[in-house]
């Protein structure tokens, strides 16, 4: 959401790439965020594993968002559920996902 479909995407808060991964996340699952190739990949497991997490599509995506940290604390705020709120619309609009 946040990148726009840019590959080359950079955020304020230092998220690289398509899936606008963190350089600590990425560095983690042992992808380089700079390749798009690498970035969805990347993105795509680390979705997985917060999946696998919390157990529900909407938490995994607000700690995809947020942080997982921040969503066991309860710390999430509007931009986050907004997040969650887009993703959800997109995948409802995508034929196939509903």
């Amino acid at each position: 959401m946040e990148s726009q479909f840019d590959r080359s995407a950079y955020s304020t808060t230092g998220a690289i790439g398509l899936f606008q991964l963190m350089p600590s996340t990425a560095n983690d699952l042992r992808v380089d965020p700079r390749s798009p190739r690498a970035n969805v990949l990347g993105g795509a497991a680390y979705l997985r594993q917060l999946l696998d997490q919390f157990g529900s599509i909407p938490v995994a995506l607000a700690a995809y968002n947020a942080g997982p940290s921040a969503v066991r604390r309860g710390a999430v705020g509007p931009e986050t559920l907004n997040y969650v709120a887009a993703v959800s619309r997109m995948w409802q609009a995508i034929e196939g996902c509903r």
